[in-house]
């Protein structure tokens, strides 16, 4: 009699442990998408379009993020809370500049008189002076620069957008128009990040 109930007793601490992992997976599946940039703390960037310059955009982009000290870079798509996606660009051109610098100076002076007496006297006297500067410089100079361009935006688990910037530079004072761009970028998503963060801890401080 003894011996139907000890098995079912064992097949039920067998069939145990893989309910528990059964359930923690279903946990795990329900965490709820982040609403806000505010609720993402480990981000996935994505390949993005553009081609060359935008894969070596996206190095530069996940340096600056890192630089922030908020989030966590991944390369794992399924563990991050939010993936950044998006395209950038990188055009090369020339800029050109023209100037001329011109200075003229003209001056004339003329005087002139005569008197005559018929039969005796005639007297004549004339003066004339002239002076003429002229000078014409032009310059033409040429400098081969980039302009940068990039679009993003950061996806949660439901595929809903919740952040999203646009940024172009010709290049900063220390940084390139590519480094410059993904810097702008990380500083934008760090300072909405910060400003969505302190009601946050406010109401936090104000419940203890």
């Amino acid at each position: 009699m003894m011996l139907p109930f000890l098995l079912m007793w064992l097949s039920a601490q067998d069939a145990a442990p893989a309910r528990l992992q059964v359930e923690n997976i279903e946990a795990r599946d329900e965490t709820p998408a982040a609403k806000d940039i505010a609720a993402v703390h480990r981000i996935y960037v994505d390949v993005l379009t553009g081609g060359e310059a935008a894969a070596q955009f996206r190095d530069l982009l996940i340096t600056s993020l890192q630089h922030t000290g908020l989030f966590v870079i991944t390369e794992n798509p399924d563990r991050a809370d939010g993936v950044m996606k998006g395209g950038a660009d990188d055009k090369a051109f020339t800029d050109k500049h023209h100037s001329s610098d011109n200075i003229n100076l003209h001056a004339n002076f003329g005087a002139s008189s005569r008197s005559s007496q018929a039969r005796y006297t005639s007297e004549g006297e004339s003066h004339n002076a002239g002076l003429g500067i002229g000078e014409t410089e032009s310059t033409n100079s040429e400098e081969r620069r980039h302009e940068a361009f990039a679009a993003v935006r950061v996806v949660n688990r439901d595929g809903d957008v919740i952040w999203s910037v646009t940024e172009e530079s010709l290049g900063g004072k220390f940084l390139g128009a590519r480094a410059d761009v993904a810097d702008r970028i990380a500083r934008q998503l760090a300072a909405d990040y910060r400003k969505l963060q302190s009601p946050v801890k406010k109401a936090g401080a104000g419940r203890q």
